[in-house]
């Protein structure tokens, strides 16, 4: 799927030159003159969400910087990242830009080859970093979610479960294979490697105090009689 830019700069000529160009680099463009038909559009029922905004600092209706901090202070879009076309070379404004959450800036007048340039580094890097989250993350959808660098659980009600780390380790497991059936030698061997004092039957004892953590939740370990057990949605 094509990222979605949003371009807003009360000038048609600048509007149209960066749309074409964005197109001929297989990006799709949604155009606004004015401040407050961006803020409309993101704030209502969009279609879809732009990747990316350009926005120009020198507007009719409202100020960019405005618009920037009402973007960066929305939960909705506080993480698009957000190009600033200005035409002021003052330092101070192109840092006000920075502190207040825009991504880059481009000074008026701009190579256009340059703007492209930005826009591509600024993608990749968005979705490089997606990419490194979503492996940070497990989600078992419409139960809970599984933050590996913090070591937490929350439900899809937000709530945080605690567990002990041998039971995280445990759910983890299973969640990285939804479906598939570890036996009890299985997990002793990913939970403790050659510790092999530890006896399989302590892995239901595991199970046992996890399901009861997970509270409703619990009822998708199931036990597979004779083999060991599984998270089933």
């Amino acid at each position: 799927m094509k990222d979605l830019i949003a371009i807003l700069d009360d000038e048609k000529e600048i509007v149209d030159l960066i749309s074409i160009h964005l197109k001929k680099a297989s990006y799709t463009t949604i155009e606004f003159y004015k401040a407050k038909d961006l803020l409309s559009y993101m704030q209502g029922k969009y279609k879809k969400k732009p990747s990316l905004i350009i926005l120009d600092l020198m507007l009719p209706d409202i100020d960019g910087f405005e618009v920037c901090k009402v973007l960066k202070n929305n939960f909705e879009t506080k993480d698009i990242p957000i190009i600033m076309l200005t035409a002021k070379q003052d330092e101070t404004d192109k840092c006000i830009g920075l502190e207040i959450g825009a991504d880059d800036y481009v000074t008026k007048p701009f190579s256009v080859k340059e703007l492209l340039a930005r826009v591509k580094a600024i993608l990749r890097r968005v979705k490089k970093s997606e990419e490194e989250e979503k492996k940070e993350i497990i989600e078992v959808p419409g139960y809970f979610t599984i933050d590996l660098k913090k070591y937490k659980i929350y439900t899809v009600e937000g709530d945080e479960i605690e567990l002990t780390l041998t039971e995280f380790k445990l759910l983890q497991i299973m969640a990285e294979k939804i479906g598939w059936v570890f036996s009890r030698e299985k997990i002793l061997d990913l939970l403790y490697g050659n510790e092999k004092f530890i006896y399989d039957r302590t892995i239901d004892v595991h199970i046992k105090n996890l399901r009861e953590k997970l509270g409703k939740y619990g009822t998708i370990i199931k036990n597979i009689r004779g083999v060991g057990y599984k998270i089933e949605i």
